[in-house]
């Protein structure tokens, strides 16, 4: 005979759980469907506020800005909130020590491999850097793979992955995922290649390793519950970053000339490039607030490579995880860290100025 608890969202045989449990699957699908509808009328709305309520001329630069905001900013807000919550649920299946356990064992490079893949969907932030550094290396997950996790996580961020679909459409997304992964994974490879496990400090390798926690099984409910505390941690931390960054892209896309930033993030320009990589490094930002930037500049003429550039040198390669890998590693391997993937990242935008 089959276990009714099996087919009932709401455990028969415990009785602390709420009622209100039977109901969550409901009411996400109820709210998804609320969202959508609500999405695919902003551009509608946004006209009609800025234009009607608001009497702006259509033709004018104050106008296009204030439209290019009221749009955007609930667009990216219901995009983050909608992302953040997703992988709030996908992060319940990847502990910090099940993803020690995939890695462990594995050959180098089907290990930078599974490393830039484990990266994408465990999205840990450059706060997690040294914890997760220290655990994998203690563990005996090569020093390669390590920085292949490293790169990938922040780089190939799901919460960009997921906006870059929805501005730009599923090739730039396609792209920018397949690029980051590249980069990422040869990166990695090249640096274990290099062996320079001597530039990690000493006290890194006296550190006694720990048996670990076993992985906790979690309920459906409690995975929901898991992605709607991630969207009010998460979200209530990062929209005013969000707000910000459209408020800048709504000046680049109503102010500023196109023939201006066409003349440095153009395809003419050989310097283009490297410049966007060295600017992005000390314009440490989330993905949430540089995605509206890279928006208004692709409208006003940058090229595509070139802001690809950018937005991977902010995301990547930030001043703030160089700090606080310096606790770990000697300068000389973080100079060599950050300078591998500045290269990769430079060569796609070479690659992507010349195809697009």
């Amino acid at each position: 005979m089959e276990n009714p608890e099996k087919d009932c969202c709401c455990p028969v045989n415990d009785p602390a759980r709420p009622a209100r449990n039977c109901w969550i699957r409901y009411a996400v699908m109820i709210l998804l469907a609320i969202w959508w509808i609500v999405y695919s009328n902003l551009l509608l709305f946004a006209k009609w506020v800025t234009y009607s309520l608001l009497r702006f001329e259509p033709d004018g630069r104050l106008g296009a800005a204030v439209e290019f905001f009221i749009y955007d900013t609930p667009k990216v807000l219901m995009l983050l909130v909608l992302v953040v919550f997703g992988v709030g649920i996908i992060r319940s299946f990847f502990t910090p020590e099940r993803t020690r356990r995939i890695l462990q064992g594995k050959s180098e490079f089907v290990g930078n491999i599974l490393a830039g893949l484990l990266g994408i969907v465990t999205p840990f932030c450059s706060c997690s850097a040294v914890p997760l550094f220290i655990g994998f290396v203690t563990t005996g997950i090569p020093l390669g793979v390590t920085l292949s996790f490293l790169i990938s996580a922040p780089m190939v961020n799901e919460i960009a992955l997921v906006m870059l679909f929805g501005l730009f459409g599923w090739k730039v997304a396609a792209m920018y995922l397949g690029t980051g992964l590249f980069i990422a994974i040869i990166s990695g490879w090249i640096l274990g290649k290099l062996h320079l496990e001597k530039h990690i400090e000493a006290w890194v390798f006296q550190i006694p390793v720990g048996q670990g926690v076993s992985d906790e099984k979690l309920t459906w409910q409690e995975r929901i519950r898991g992605g709607m505390n991630a969207v009010r941690d998460i979200v209530g931390k990062v929209w005013p970053y969000v707000v910000l960054g459209i408020a800048v892209g709504a000046g680049i896309h109503g102010y500023v000339p196109e023939n201006f930033l066409a003349s440095f993030m153009g395809k003419d320009a050989w310097w283009s490039v490297p410049l966007a990589v060295l600017l992005g490094v000390p314009m440490y930002s989330n993905a949430a607030g540089i995605i509206p930037i890279v928006q208004a500049l692709l409208n006003k003429g940058a090229a595509l490579g070139t802001v690809l550039a950018f937005m991977m040198a902010v995301i990547g390669l930030s001043l703030p995880e160089a700090i606080i890998l310096r606790k770990v590693l000697k300068w000389k391997l973080i100079v060599v860290f950050f300078g591998i993937v500045a290269m990769g990242i430079i060569l796609i935008g070479y690659l992507f100025n010349s195809l697009f």
